[in-house]
């Protein structure tokens, strides 16, 4: 049910949130990714024990270093890099993608891409 005052986003959100909750029936985590006009956010959250598993974003430092910008493709390939190291430490390997309201094209997808080719599952 789609309430008023309710957005585009928040409505796709919604919709991504209760499906994902839907086909994860082996309790897996999920990687959740959040975007703004200036920075890229990603976790693995663990959802039945309610923890962050593996977190990584544009406003560390060491990857401030690494990109120009926070906002762009390339600083999206880095932290989908970075999560998923962070990931495969924390002994996780498969998780499933959490791409919240936003469209899976740009950013999003070269986060997720990324974080496949580092060898996390996703």
């Amino acid at each position: 049910m789609a309430y008023k005052s309710e957005t585009n986003f928040a409505r796709r959100r919604r919709r991504n949130r209760t499906k994902l909750a839907k086909i994860n029936k082996a309790g897996l985590p999920r990687l959740s990714v959040h975007r703004t006009g200036k920075q890229i956010y990603a976790q693995i959250i663990d959802d039945v024990n309610g923890v962050t598993l593996a977190s990584a974003s544009t406003l560390e430092a060491s990857v401030k270093e690494t990109i120009k910008s926070g906002a762009n493709i390339a600083a999206a390939n880095e932290i989908g890099k970075l999560v998923a190291e962070r990931a495969k430490k924390a002994g996780v390997k498969k998780v499933m993608f959490d791409r919240g309201g936003n469209l899976y094209h740009g950013r999003v997808k070269a986060l997720a891409d990324a974080a496949r080719e580092a060898g996390l599952e996703v």
